[in-house]
């Protein structure tokens, strides 16, 4: 995954707008009208359907890029970074964040197969002191604040040079699946069956025993610059056995395999878990006509289109990481070509560069790429920033831009149809007028059917909404609001809504309940 350090003075400060809007507003109240409604069923004027938008941010923790910001904090400390960017993330209103929890076989939580991160403890091997696990802390806190939470796998690097390799590291303990590249790389080697085995347990044991919503693949299969990988004996064994297949097809085939193989595995395990996966935007020049640029069909020997194509992803995130008009390379052009390869028609969130933003123009641009995804994938857009420092630190002012437009109210996640196209069954709904408020209480019939709750309100001919997470199950809202000043008519709560949305944001029936 690219990235790039900006440094930049910024006026977007997220702690102290967190404690606003936790805190008293000391403005003038709206004055609340005290009023005796009457309820009655009537669906005579409905609401919008509720927007659709995937909405997310990589958290990096491979060479320490987003969290923790440096190896070997206390878990006080780490816990409080971890907050506040999930707490950023709602401000924001994103809905998912990618969190990397295996940057180079190790782990960012309690593991029997792979040692304690270095970018975590300062130590690979040595657990956070005090104890805690932190995928564990991640998840609950981000479904706590609503959002998503996806766990990021880097499937073959087996060591990083800003890491750490001692005795607990996958070089001593699997020497026999581990080649060494240049500059202080070390990779596993994809075509193994030994490796496949491994990488794919590790993935599943995550699927296991986490809460998470999704697993998520980078770029990276055969490495980046390191042409001809070092696989010769395995190559040799594969022709020994009568293997036929060409040197390039055979490594395509065997990443192939094993992006199949996690994809069913996943489903057998959890059929909710989304697999996602954010190749390099380019499948290889010429596709189409105009493109020019890295060939990861014939250097990362990954066909990522066949992959698209079969439907082996819940969502797809190709790294469309360049400008609109920068024509070799153009975001919609390489967008539109995706968008056409998607034959069993799964999620297109493209990714964006957004820390590459070191000025107005290039958060503009971000700004600009996000309405020409809405523009060409109309039913369930979105996209996925890396990373989620540049938005906590305003690259550029992109988060300023962001709140002001295209991000300025929350919404869904947009449907996996293929995996659940069940709706939940409708809350019932209680409405209570008292003391001039209306306080709307509901039940559900299977509360484990629930991941959250719309709540939708018509003042005057206006409708809006709010979306609650599973565990709020009551709201009090003013029966009638008036501008002290008197310079706009009472807001008049005339109808509301209560819907029931499950966890791969299927809504249920509008119950429509008249306030008059």
């Amino acid at each position: 995954m690219n990235h790039q350090k900006n440094t930049k003075s910024l006026k977007f400060f997220l702690l102290p707008i967190v404690a606003l809007m936790l805190g008293a507003c000391t403005t003038t109240q709206p004055r609340v009208e005290s009023v005796e409604p009457i309820v009655e069923a009537s669906p005579v004027k409905q609401a919008a359907d509720i927007p659709r938008e995937f909405r997310a941010a990589w958290v990096a923790t491979v060479a320490n890029i987003d969290w923790p910001s440096q190896p070997g904090l206390s878990t006080a400390e780490q816990q409080a970074e971890a907050i506040s960017l999930l707490d950023s993330a709602v401000i924001l209103n994103l809905n998912a964040i990618i969190f990397q929890v295996r940057p180079q076989c190790d782990a960012l939580y309690a593991s029997e197969l792979e040692p304690w991160s270095y970018f975590l403890t300062g130590d690979q091997g040595t657990a956070p002191e005090p104890f805690y696990d932190p995928l564990t802390f991640w998840v609950d806190e981000a479904h706590k604040r609503g959002l998503e939470l996806h766990t990021w796998f880097n499937p073959y690097r087996a060591h990083h040079p800003n890491g750490e390799k001692n005795e607990s590291s996958v070089i001593s303990t699997r020497p026999d699946i581990v080649r060494e590249l240049e500059k202080g790389y070390f990779w596993l080697d994809p075509a193994m069956q030994e490796t496949q085995d491994y990488s794919y347990e590790v993935v599943m044991d995550v699927v296991r025993r986490y809460d998470i919503d999704g697993v998520h693949f980078d770029d990276y299969f055969y490495p980046y610059g390191n042409d001809p990988f070092p696989d010769d004996d395995t190559w040799q064994t594969y022709l020994n056995a009568g293997g036929r297949l060409e040197r390039h097809d055979w490594r395509r085939d065997a990443v192939n395999v094993f992006i199949k193989r996690v994809y069913d595995g996943i489903k057998s395990e959890k059929s909710w878990v989304k697999f996602g996966l954010s190749p390099f935007g380019i499948w290889r020049p010429g596709h189409p006509a105009s493109i020019r640029g890295y060939d990861q069909y014939d250097k990362l020997y990954a066909d990522a289109k066949l992959w698209l194509n079969e439907g082996w992803v819940d969502y797809w995130t190709p790294q469309l990481y360049w400008p609109t008009r920068q024509i070799p390379q153009s975001y919609p052009v390489l967008l539109g070509w995706w968008t056409r390869e998607n034959h069993q028609n799964r999620n297109i969130w493209p990714g964006l560069f957004t820390s590459k933003i070191s000025d107005e123009a290039g958060a503009l641009e971000n700004f600009s790429q996000i309405m020409i995804t809405r523009g060409m994938v109309p039913d369930g857009p979105g996209n996925v920033h890396f990373s989620m420092k540049a938005l906590q630190r305003n690259f550029g002012g992109i988060s300023d831009i962001l709140l002001e437009g295209p991000y300025s109210k929350p919404v869904l996640v947009p449907t996996s149809p293929w995996l659940d196209n069940q709706a939940p069954a409708a809350p019932l709904v209680e409405i209570e007028p008292k003391e001039g408020n209306i306080h709307i209480h509901w039940l559900h019939e299977n509360r484990e059917d629930v991941n959250k709750w719309v709540i939708y309100l018509q003042r005057g001919k206006h409708w809006t909404y709010q979306i609650l997470t599973a565990d709020q199950e009551s709201i009090v809202l003013p029966h009638t609001i008036r501008d002290e000043a008197g310079l706009t008519p009472p807001e008049v709560l005339d109808m509301i809504a209560v819907t029931a949305v499950d966890r791969l944001g299927n809504e249920s029936k509008r119950n429509y309940l008249s306030i008059r």
